[in-house]
């Protein structure tokens, strides 16, 4: 798979590269939409659609008879497509040029360290870094190791840790209602974040070890004061990868309030999809597109009420919690197995409110999901401690915020994360990164 796709787009790349002809450029940018997407579609989404035509005809009162594929998904090919995609696009445009050395393009795609995740790296970004000689440099190195050690700390420590929760719930959404509902939501989040971003942290820790500069895939999400600014903290390479080669070319900000709602929507809901074959995927993506409409026809007048009624000192930290709750709901529908364990999620999650009082019945119903009260304490130390770090990091670089420490100080604060990882990371099962099965 991965020197096929790899091939196709370095021959169409060189050709789109050698002619002035736009027939022919457009046609072999067909050629390599068609062979990327094609091969993305059938590996990913034939069964799905399958699935999903047998159901409708069958609701239709006709009984279908077609059969679905046993096909294995490929590692990581949602990330390598894209990436090889993105390069003769931008050949195309005529914003790169045409890479002569096959060994440098096909390292482009296979680094190990961001292939079955990401970030998607661009052709303009990283493929000129395997030109150069490689010298090491121990500073960039010291910064991907201490990246290397957050991102451990964020998967291993509290991902995994909160994944037992977080399963015993969704996996079972009948057996658990109210308080447990909230806080496996809310712990989702959170998983979800650390898994995805320590997992981003690793890689371009790894990268920098090498040598490498890999693009920036999260910055501190949850403080995001807004939807939009959301998506442009959260998964970066993919909103950037999606607003450049989908929301743009459908005209992007530049076209009357109907047709940018239009192609914010459908850029949406094809995020949602490209997220996985499952109805769930695609409602969460059209979930964010709607939120993201109404913010833009609401914005002016939510603004004025919140200089209004809310304490200057809270004017930061209410739209932050509101966009929080807001991310936490669509979080339901991409967690949940099916449309209708995110229904009953969503229509059970505030029952037995009165419990939330009684410390005995929580603590009952958390040891009935695998959390005792120690467990809970120690996640939210974990976690208090992640903040601590972000809340650092929102100025400059954590690391070298550190680095200004004196140095029995420094190495007290690395030994201590170390620890943690070593010592609470083994209490907890191994989990795969959720972004793996993309």
């Amino acid at each position: 798979m991965l020197i096929g796709s790899s091939l196709i787009d370095y021959v169409i790349g060189s050709m789109i590269g050698r002619t002035e002809d736009k027939k022919k450029r457009k046609a072999l940018l067909l050629v390599s939409l068609i062979s990327n997407l094609g091969t993305l579609f059938f590996f990913k989404y034939f069964n799905f659609f399958i699935d999903s035509f047998s159901s409708l005809i069958t609701a239709l009162g006709f009984i279908p008879h077609l059969t679905t594929l046993n096909i294995i998904l490929p590692v990581g090919i949602s990330f390598y497509t894209f990436q090889t995609l993105s390069y003769t696009i931008d050949i195309y445009k005529g914003k790169i040029q045409p890479s002569n050395d096959v060994v440098a393009f096909f390292t482009f795609v296979t680094f190990f360290p961001q292939l079955v995740a990401g970030p998607i790296e661009r052709a303009s970004h990283l493929l000129p870094q395997f030109y150069k000689k490689r010298e090491f440099d121990y500073e960039f190195a010291s910064s991907g190791s201490k990246m290397i050690l957050l991102g451990f700390f964020k998967k291993m420590v509290i991902a995994d840790k909160v994944a037992v929760l977080v399963n015993a719930v969704y996996n079972n959404p009948s057996d658990y209602v109210g308080a447990p509902m909230v806080m496996a939501t809310v712990m989702f989040a959170f998983q979800i974040y650390c898994d995805f971003s320590g997992y981003s942290d690793i890689a371009i820790g790894t990268g920098r070890i090498l040598g490498f500069d890999l693009m920036t895939n999260f910055k501190r999400p949850y403080y995001s004061k807004s939807i939009s600014e959301f998506w442009t903290r959260w998964h970066i390479s993919l909103s950037t990868w999606f607003k450049d080669y989908i929301y743009i070319p459908l005209g992007g900000n530049r076209v009357n309030q109907k047709r940018w709602a239009f192609n914010i929507f459908i850029t949406f809901l094809i995020s949602g999809l490209w997220h996985g074959a499952n109805w769930t995927f695609i409602v969460w993506g059209a979930y964010h597109g709607v939120l993201l409409v109404f913010e833009r026809y609401t914005k002016s007048v939510s603004d004025g009420w919140l200089n209004l009624l809310i304490p200057k000192f809270l004017v930061k930290l209410v739209p932050a919690l509101v966009t929080f709750s807001l991310v936490c709901v669509g979080w339901i529908f991409f967690r949940a197995n099916s449309i209708q364990d995110a229904t009953f999620v969503l229509t059970h999650m505030f029952s037995d409110v009165g419990d939330y009082l009684d410390p005995v019945k929580m603590a009952v119903k958390f040891r009935g999901m695998g959390w005792t009260p120690t467990d809970l304490i120690k996640v939210f130390i974990f976690i208090l401690m992640l903040e601590i770090i972000q809340w650092i990091d929102r100025k400059r670089f954590w690391g070298d915020s550190i680095r200004k420490l004196p140095r029995y100080l420094q190495w007290f604060f690395y030994v201590l994360l170390l620890t943690i990882i070593i010592f609470f990371g083994i209490e907890n099962s191994v989990e795969n990164f959720i972004y793996f099965q993309f």
